[in-house]
């Protein structure tokens, strides 16, 4: 099964990315009309820089406890932030700053699809990152391609 499956062969190439300086607001946007979770993030020459996933932004526009500590009378003030608050705050914030861009795992299109149901196992990734040599993002991959390709691979075996 999955005998010679590349990722190319299931990737999808028509990718939707966002670039480096694109805010959370501008992201959050594009979440919502095109009903993704995440992004690979690109410079203006669409060389992966990062990701960016839902979760991302929920751990960034989750309210924080902010603490003031009084050192000389020992006395601690936590104020929690409305969401809001957050969100105003953020909105305009670039999304490279809450996205990954330190060991991003990606794929060639010429690797084996093993290594792509490795890769989303092992780590719980819903979704791979496909670049080439140069590091340009040309596809993605998703648990759905992998399911998909399974499903093609039993079907050939009937």
């Amino acid at each position: 099964m999955m005998i010679n499956v590349q990722v190319e062969d299931f990737m999808v190439k028509d990718v939707i990315s966002a670039r480096s300086n694109a805010t959370i607001k501008e992201v959050t946007a594009m979440f919502v009309e095109k009903k993704i979770g995440g992004v690979p993030i690109v410079d203006e020459f669409g060389v992966l820089r990062g990701i960016v996933t839902d979760g991302d932004i929920l751990r960034a526009i989750s309210p924080v406890n902010r603490r003031i500590h009084d050192y000389f009378s020992l006395i601690t003030y936590v104020a929690e932030e409305k969401i809001e608050n957050r969100l105003d705050e953020l909105a305009d914030r670039e999304i490279i700053r809450i996205a990954k861009t330190h060991g991003v795992v990606t794929v060639h299109p010429e690797d084996d699809m093993k290594k792509v149901v490795s890769l989303l196992s092992k780590h719980h990734f819903k979704k791979l990152p496909v670049v080439n040599a140069s590091n340009h993002v040309v596809g993605v991959i998703s648990r759905g391609d992998v399911i998909r390709s399974i499903q093609e691979a039993i079907i050939n075996e009937m």
